[in-house]
């Protein structure tokens, strides 16, 4: 007995250690100490003493001793670790290389620096930023027309491409030497916002070119005269860029894309020119209809040896006029009727010499990788802002009609259903904001944010798809009936697009996420990796070694760390934020060890058969993904004054985030390939079972309610949207007359109150207004208001109707044919 309390002072030095995060040296002299005072304390005998010291002193002497455990334990554990080490493909390779790590390589470690998320530079634009979203981007507002294209004339007028190109639109990303913009990924985002609050046509129209297009590529490996050609011609609107990289059979599986290059030789007016021979067959190409320029990626061969020993040079990029002879372009596709120009392009025998190649020559070969970085730039700006300007236009549209649109003399956004919604709207709007942002400040800071990019474009487009579902519910019929008046239509038609483009979700969340963050940004993995491959084998097996050390000691750690927290001791953390925020960090540390430690364990049970094990990647990518969502969410609230009124909203986002990250945790352990694992797993994360439950209803009763009235945490919640009232902006308009209809609450309930009482007893709303009037129920000026706000608010939840035969194509197209005749 003497002898099993002795063990239990060395078992709680471990355990201290490991919640401490004590390295092997420190753990050896507290938990020797620890001992000495068991043996005193315990008045332990000779021989229990002796077995407790032995029992203590031969891991510590094989720990502190490298040579000893690199030779028997490092040593033959390199050698298999090299044998099993899952094989990263050529594609696997770029991909993780290309990108860089942040914050996100914090929530790996178990015990994140908050100083580094609060060092993060608060979102500021410039005064060229702001004078072209007050300028230019609030015109282009003023013209846009979302029915008109998609419902009349398939296509965006004419005058509003020239304003787009005249205004350098297009040339956003492109610096002011080359006649563009030069604006930051925050200006970026912000022109993308505004624009998508009004039009997702011309959003998509927007982003492409400053997107993955040939300007970035050509920014970054394009060659001089390439650049000195092409990029001034793109800031002036002379070319219309598009890019095609997706086909037939290769979509998700860019790497595996059938259209070739073969180097060849072709006489071009009596002289004998070097160049390639392409055939090709892209979709989906956003731009492809009217582009004059196209970039294309295709895998480039050389089977007469023209440039050298190699045959297969990989995928090359390349850059190629609309006019050039064999191209195939201008054909559309119908995109869920939502009419950005999209469309196929191909190619047969279509010659170009090899100055077309983008970098020239020297670039054979490295298409894959210039197209990953400049995806995991263009991927955290894109689809992330359009979204988000999406969210605030229906969180703003949503919270207005609810007010306005009544039932059974209520407005339905008093109804607790109503209201359920409402709250998921608001909080998942605020995610959605501070996800974004944060990930293009990562862009300015020079960052390519694989994972974060990965990240913002899977859950700000999933999260926008269902607040669009919410919103329908709420308006009911109103969302339903297309016409010049339905302001969500043509989102919740097009809402499956941005799900799919640029790295599906389904894929994102099951490869991507965890695929390439668990090697990217775990703090010893990719280490372990290129210190196992190092030409020297001695410096392999030091740095080996130490590295794998380590990690073991970093595994134990989160391990003990997840278990004690599980506990309860996640609340005496220390922590940075007031006491609002405090339980929040102290969260975000308690799962960053729980995640650490699951994935470790993860890695370490199921190896290289991680890689198909998609729903465990994607639940331990949910995982990263909420924690990575949740830290933004505080340093927005951070960034914008740690305002009190924001805190509703604030709260049911991070429940929510936590709420996500411990059913991942949970359904990860019970789910995982080996139930003795998975059930070990819980025992140490959850080790007195779940706790975290979804937004209570008073937390979204308070948070729905900040969206039923102009208030400043709902101005600060949809900033950046379009709000000036226009003749096509129906949002603004709706919420120009919610002020109005708040204003009249008290006169449209003092005239229920007479109704109950029988002092009006006409039926029609009108009549019974002047039987008010009539009997100084209200005054003339009340009457007046109230019947303005009537007609305006009948104005509002109308629905449009058209013609009998308006959707008759053919009489369309006969009339067209008369006029042509």
């Amino acid at each position: 007995m003497t002898f099993l309390s002795l063990l239990g002072f060395i078992l709680a030095g471990t355990l201290l250690s490991g919640y401490f995060r004590t390295n092997v040296k420190q753990w050896t002299v507290l938990t020797a100490v620890l001992l000495a005072f068991g043996i005193w304390f315990t008045e332990a005998g000779f021989l229990p003493s002796l077995l407790a010291i032995v029992f203590f002193a031969l891991p510590a002497v094989f720990l502190n001793n490298k040579s000893l455990r690199q030779q028997h334990f490092t040593k033959p554990f390199l050698k298999f670790y090299k044998k099993a080490l899952p094989a990263l493909s050529e594609t696997e390779k770029v991909a993780l290389e290309a990108g860089t790590v942040y914050w996100d390589a914090e929530l790996f470690t178990g015990k994140p620096d908050f100083k580094k998320l609060h060092a993060i530079q608060k979102p500021e634009l410039s005064s060229d930023e702001k004078e072209f979203l007050a300028g230019p981007v609030a015109e282009l507002c003023t013209k846009l027309d979302e029915h008109e294209y998609n419902h009349e004339k398939g296509d965006m007028p004419k005058e509003i491409w020239e304003y787009i190109m005249k205004n350098k639109f297009f040339a956003m990303i492109i610096p002011k030497q080359y006649g563009g913009l030069g604006f930051s990924a925050l200006g970026h985002s912000a022109v993308l916002q505004k624009v998508a609050s009004r039009s997702a046509v011309a959003a998509a129209t927007l982003a492409v070119p400053n997107s993955l297009g040939p300007a970035e590529l050509l920014l970054e490996y394009g060659t001089e005269e390439q650049k000195n050609h092409y990029l001034p011609r793109l800031s002036q609107g002379l070319e219309i860029p598009c890019f095609g990289l997706t086909g037939p059979s290769a979509g998700s599986d860019a790497t595996s894309i059938p259209d070739t290059g073969v180097v060849c030789k072709k006489k071009i007016k009596g002289k004998e020119v070097l160049g390639i021979n392409l055939n090709f067959d892209k979709r989906y190409i956003t731009l492809a209809p009217v582009a004059t320029v196209v970039g294309l990626a295709f895998q480039m061969m050389d089977p007469d040896n023209l440039l050298g020993d190699k045959k297969q040079l990989g995928i090359t990029l390349a850059l190629i006029p609309r006019e050039t002879e064999g191209m195939e372009i201008g054909r559309r596709h119908l995109p869920l009727d939502v009419m950005f120009m999209n469309g196929p392009i191909r190619g047969k025998d279509v010659f170009i010499p090899m100055d077309y190649i983008i970098g020239g020559q020297d670039m054979i070969g490295h298409g894959w990788r210039m197209l990953v970085e400049c995806l995991s730039v263009g991927r955290a700006i894109s689809l992330p802002s359009c979204s988000t300007g999406g969210a605030k236009m229906v969180a703003f549209a949503t919270g207005a009609y609810a007010r306005i649109r009544k039932q059974f003399n209520l407005p339905i956004g008093r109804f607790e259903g109503i209201e359920e919604a409402l709250c998921r709207i608001a909080g998942k709007t605020y995610s959605c904001a501070a996800t974004s942002t944060m990930t293009a400040l990562a862009v300015d800071r020079g960052e390519r944010p694989a994972v974060p990019s990965a990240i913002a474009k899977m859950h700000t487009t999933d999260m926008a798809r269902s607040m669009i579902s919410d919103s329908m519910d709420i308006h009911g019929g109103k969302g339903i009936i297309m016409g010049p008046g339905n302001y969500l239509g043509r989102a919740w038609m097009g809402a499956p697009i941005w799900i799919t483009v640029e790295g599906a979700n389904i894929l994102t969340r099951s490869m991507i996420i965890f695929g390439q963050g668990a090697i990217r940004c775990h703090p010893y993995v990719l280490k372990e990796m290129e210190a196992a491959y190092l030409d020297d084998a001695d410096e392999s097996l030091r740095q080996f070694d130490k590295i794998l050390f380590q990690h073991m000691g970093y595994s134990f750690q989160n391990g003990v760390r997840s278990f004690f927290q599980g506990l309860g001791t996640w609340r005496l953390e220390r922590s940075p934020g007031d006491k609002f925020t405090k339980q929040f960090y102290s969260k975000i540390t308690r799962y960053s060890a729980a995640f650490g430690f699951a994935a470790d364990v993860s890695m370490l049970t199921l190896g290289g058969s991680l890689k198909k094990r998609e729903k465990t990647s994607a639940r331990l990518g949910d995982v990263l993904s909420h924690l990575y969502m949740a830290s933004a969410v505080l340093k927005r609230y951070l960034d914008q004054g740690e305002q009190t009124a924001d805190q509703p909203i604030v709260a049911w986002a991070m429940h929510h985030h936590f709420y996500e990250i411990e059913q991942a945790l949970k359904m990860l352990s019970y789910n995982f390939p080996s139930k003795g694992v998975g059930m070990f797993l819980r025992r140490v994360i959850f080790p007195l079972g779940t706790h975290e439950l979804p937004p209570g209803d008073r937390l979204g009763h308070k948070a729905a309610s900040l969206l039923l009235s102009p208030n400043e945490t709902r101005q600060r919640l949809t900033d950046g949207i379009d709000k000036e009232a226009s003749e096509h902006n129906f949002v603004a308009k709706m919420n120009h007359v919610l002020a109005k209809v708040i204003d009249t609450e008290p006169l449209e309930r003092r005239i229920l109150k007479a109704i109950k009482n029988e002092e009006i007893n006409e039926i029609d709303p009108a009549k019974q207004l002047a039987q008010a009037l009539e009997k100084d129920i209200i005054s003339k000026n009340e009457f007046n208001s109230l019947t303005k706000v009537r007609k305006q608010v009948a104005e509002i939840i109308a629905v449009d109707d058209f013609p009998f035969d308006a959707f008759d194509r053919s009489i369309a197209q006969s009339e067209e044919a008369s006029k042509v005749a």
